[in-house]
């Protein structure tokens, strides 16, 4: 068995490029995915097969209603923007960004990597390719995991130290499509829009879709997942 570590599991391409890294490096992965109200919850479904491709050592699902909350398009009523230009995408944070969303994630995350003895939480944050999210800046993960040092009784007591690894940060869409190709990912089975239809289907309008779209085209190749027409 290898190091427990606890991982952020969506669904999508970047966490699932994320899982297959860190089962490489020989981790034994308790993979962490929420149900926390959120309009495309079809990446549930995704995370529990991805989980079970990647024979984890355990998937939670938690659920949390951060729609009580509301205040983005991915917790609310509030219409997912389509069709952004590549400037728009480059400033502002958008309303899909869901406020203390990896705040919140991570502190779950914590929380389980206390419980396991685990020193290592994977998050597949990037600073590139990325919808202006405030909480996916390597300022931010650095605070957290001072903070995560503050708060914990390993930390507290000086008997191990946790580490917040985000391998993906400083990587495009393109190179974390090309990395997770060279360890055979199939991404046909990730879902990365942020409204797809019922039936599971990217909408290839979203910014997240045209982001990973991008990704796919700078890589010379074809997305393999579902978009509707």
């Amino acid at each position: 068995m290898g190091t427990p570590a606890v991982l952020l599991l969506s669904g999508g391409l970047d966490s699932t490029t994320l899982l297959a890294l860190a089962k490489k490096e020989g981790y034994e992965i308790n993979a962490l995915t929420f149900r926390y109200g959120q309009r495309h919850g079809v990446e549930i479904d995704r995370a529990r097969r991805i989980a079970d491709h990647y024979q984890v050592a355990r998937h939670v699902v938690a659920d949390i209603d951060l729609r009580q909350f509301g205040g983005s398009a991915l917790t609310s009523d509030i219409e997912v923007p389509k069709d952004r230009s590549a400037d728009d995408l480059t400033h502002g944070i958008p309303i899909t960004y869901v406020p203390a969303r990896n705040t919140i994630f991570l502190s779950f995350a914590l929380a389980w990597a206390e419980v396991l003895n685990a020193t290592d939480i994977f998050i597949g944050v990037n600073a590139l390719d990325y919808s202006g999210y405030p909480d996916c800046r390597p300022e931010y993960i650095r605070a957290y995991e001072s903070m995560a040092n503050l708060a914990t009784r390993a930390g507290v007591e000086g008997t191990s130290r946790m580490n917040i690894r985000t391998p993906l940060m400083q990587l495009s869409k393109k190179e974390i499509i090309e990395l997770g190709l060279s360890m055979d990912v199939d991404y046909s089975v990730t879902s990365s829009c942020y409204d797809p239809a019922p039936d599971g289907s990217a909408c290839g309008h979203c910014d997240a879709c045209q982001l990973r779209l991008r990704g796919f085209e700078q890589a010379g190749l074809e997305d393999p997942a579902e978009y509707r027409p």
